[in-house]
């Protein structure tokens, strides 16, 4: 099969692979559709930083890996016991990895595993020697893992729409562990695609403002699309003041932070209210100094969201399922996986104004880069 294989930071590998094999409570699935991640560009562009050097303490594998790990596609095998997934299934990968021993493990907090991996970053769960470590990933034509890995989509949710489930979940989450309430005001600094998800699960669950700090125009077209209600441009408006205005200078009840940026976040700090929270989705490349007393005075929690846990997982499905989120219109381009590197990564890199989610289309022999929208 063919698989994209991460080897070193700017060095990815269109390679042939033997198929994985599917061993004991193992599904295997033809990949349909993979997204690319914020994470995966970090990787290409300053990797490896989540792809392990050394064994990875759950899965034992390193460096080379098959990225990607927002996916889907149709079940073709299933080993032995496993009753839940059925071959021929339409499914979505839910792509963390836990070990299932840790302390967060063990409060059932499995999202925050300590040892925590990923299908696509971290090689997979593999239990034998008969699995090649290098196997993983939805940037191939077949993927094996564990069935716990497996999600069957309802009818009416497409495959590409399901590979944008992974990020919508990571969005899900994040409103979910807020102190964000129905009529609240919200501020998303950063409208790319966690940004983007942000707003269509602010906007189902009832906020009265969403404030979007965003300099891209593309950007700040597709914010609008999905239910900003006021947009501001960080490199020619005071955000913090512009909010305050807003707000009849009582201030924003939450604050996302998706940016990650150590001068957006302290400025922001001035554009909540007191009492008000900030929550922290944002990986971040560098340690950044915090203004501890702005938030001190005023009692601002500096809250954190990482990835999801299973329910919003699961919601996120039905939601799309429901017809309540609808995040076709993230998707800027479709591009075959010979074609990965040039009008994928590259292409997010240099063109970031002009794309919010490029899909790659694993099976395809030919698709367009505009983006096909079946």
């Amino acid at each position: 099969m063919k698989a994209l294989q991460f080897h070193a930071s700017g060095d990815l590998r269109l390679e042939e692979l033997e198929d994985p094999i599917c061993g004991k409570g193992e599904v295997k699935m033809r990949t349909a559709f993979c997204g690319l991640c914020g994470t995966d560009i970090h990787e290409f562009c300053a990797g490896p930083v989540l792809i392990p050097q050394k064994p990875h303490p759950i899965t034992g594998a390193t460096l080379p890996v098959t990225m990607g790990h927002e996916l889907s596609g149709i079940v073709t095998e299933v080993g032995e016991g496993c009753e839940r997934i059925k071959v021929g299934q339409r499914v979505v990968v839910r792509p963390t990895i836990y070990d299932e021993q840790c302390a967060s493990c063990r409060q059932g907090v499995r999202h925050c595993c300590e040892n925590i991996g990923f299908i696509g970053l971290s090689g997979m769960w593999l239990p034998d020697e008969q699995h090649s470590k290098g196997y993983g990933g939805g940037m191939a034509e077949y993927i094996v893992a564990p069935a716990s890995h497996f999600y069957a989509l309802p009818d009416n949710v497409a495959l590409d729409m399901a590979a944008l489930i992974e990020p919508m979940a990571v969005a899900w989450h994040a409103v979910n562990v807020s102190p964000f309430k129905f009529g609240d005001t919200a501020v998303i600094v950063g409208g790319g695609p966690i940004g983007i998800c942000v707003i269509q699960v602010l906007k189902l669950q009832g906020a009265k403002e969403i404030i979007v700090a965003e300099p891209m125009e593309g950007r700040k077209k597709l914010a609008r699309h999905y239910g900003a209600t006021e947009i501001l441009d960080p490199g020619s408006e005071e955000v913090p003041k512009r909010v305050q205005e807003m707000t009849r200078h009582r201030g924003a009840d939450v604050i996302f932070d998706t940016a990650g940026v150590e001068g957006a976040l302290n400025s922001v700090i001035s554009a909540c209210r007191t009492h008000g929270a900030i929550v922290n989705i944002a990986v971040w490349e560098k340690r950044p100094e915090l203004h501890v007393n702005d938030l001190m005075y005023r009692e601002v929690q500096y809250m954190q969201s990482a990835l999801y846990d299973e329910m919003s997982f699961k919601n996120t499905i039905e939601a799309l399922s429901y017809g309540q989120l609808n995040p076709r219109e993230m998707i800027t381009s479709k591009i075959r996986l010979e074609d990965v590197v040039e009008k994928g990564f590259k292409a997010l890199v240099e063109d970031r104004d002009r794309h919010c989610k490029i899909l790659v289309d694993v099976q395809a022999s030919e698709c367009s880069e505009n983006g096909p929208k079946n």
